[in-house]
């Protein structure tokens, strides 16, 4: 028969075993404990900023914690991919990015986490197109009057993009290699110059994001080509896509996602699912998701994860074979 302390030691084994192994579960019942921390790998005051804010205001009451958005942006999204990557797994800390998220590994090969292991994927929100557009007056009256005439004239037409390694860019990039053409890129930084420039004849078309240059076609000033997804916009129904115009299979649009840190336990991820899922049907953030021209689709972590891998190859070979840098 054991001794008192023996048998005292051996209780306490047992006790700690059987905590550790229940600690997972402890941690998903209990969960969230405290304030939820929504990393945006972009400025405050942006779209992906606005579509964060219009989110947390559901996923606080689904969560019953304050969601604090912080914008921890640079290096393409970098900075606030890695704070997240780098933090506890326990739910508290996530990431709200975009397409850029499966951009980046291509752009930045020496990345400070391992874009296929550090992250947990907790839904896919929605996806919106990027629009390709020209002045009112431009000889370009559809997108395959430009398709023509760019295979015409290799490298006469320019288009002005966000800027190097943005999804406006790439929208371009992935357009060339698809349908085999060669138009000249002008990049810009940020939006607004871009416009300007359009409007000032200095380029050809520009491709854009959908609130960028909404007010410029709704009062005339813009006139659309087409849009980059893979179907029609709600906000421009009359628009085609390019796949509609003569290149099929081709399909550049933006999606926003929601990722935790690896590691991060099962039942806390599928709770996550649940309430962002929940948050995102809610009137106003449906409202704030179309105003940015996206479509929700809610997908799950495990559809999550293929969309980002296969958007990540997809990325991979367009930024090779059109030797893209970032700014």
């Amino acid at each position: 028969m054991m001794n008192s302390i023996a048998a005292r030691t051996w209780l306490a084994g047992i006790a700690l075993s059987a905590l550790a192994c229940a600690a997972p579960q402890v941690l998903a019942q209990d969960f969230p404990t405290k304030p939820i921390r929504l990393v945006v790998p972009f400025p405050a005051g942006g779209g992906t900023d606005n579509v964060a804010r219009a989110l947390g205001e559901g996923l606080a009451k689904e969560l019953g914690q304050p969601i604090v958005v912080d914008n921890k942006a640079g290096a393409g999204t970098v900075i606030g991919n890695d704070t997240v990557a780098k933090s506890l797994p326990d739910g508290h800390t996530l990431l709200l990015n975009t397409s850029a998220f499966s951009i980046v590994p291509s752009l930045f090969p020496k990345l400070p986490y391992a874009s296929d292991k550090a992250f947990a994927p907790i839904v896919l929100l929605g996806r919106a197109p990027n629009v390709a557009v020209v002045r009112p007056d431009s000889p370009l009256k559809s997108a395959a009057d430009f398709l023509a005439q760019a295979r015409a004239h290799p490298g006469k037409l320019s288009y002005g993009s966000a800027g190097n390694g943005t999804s406006t860019h790439l929208a371009a990039e992935l357009l060339k290699t698809t349908a085999k053409i060669y138009v000249t890129h002008v990049p810009y930084k940020g939006a607004s110059p871009v416009v300007t420039d359009l409007l000032g004849g200095q380029i050809d078309l520009a491709f854009a994001t959908l609130p960028s240059v909404m007010p410029f076609i709704a009062s005339g000033k813009l006139r659309v080509l087409a849009v980059t997804g893979a179907a029609r916009s709600p906000m421009l129904p009359e628009a085609p896509t390019f796949a509609e115009s003569g290149v099929p299979n081709y399909q550049a649009d933006v999606w926003y996602g929601v990722f935790a840190p690896a590691g991060t336990p099962a039942p806390i991820v599928d709770q996550l699912h649940g309430a962002f899922k929940r948050a995102a049907q809610a009137e106003g953030f449906r409202k704030r998701a179309a105003s940015e021209g996206m479509q929700l689709t809610l997908d799950s972590p495990a559809q999550t994860a293929r969309i980002a891998r296969a958007e990540e190859e997809k990325w991979r070979k367009v930024v090779k074979d059109q030797a893209i840098k970032p700014d």
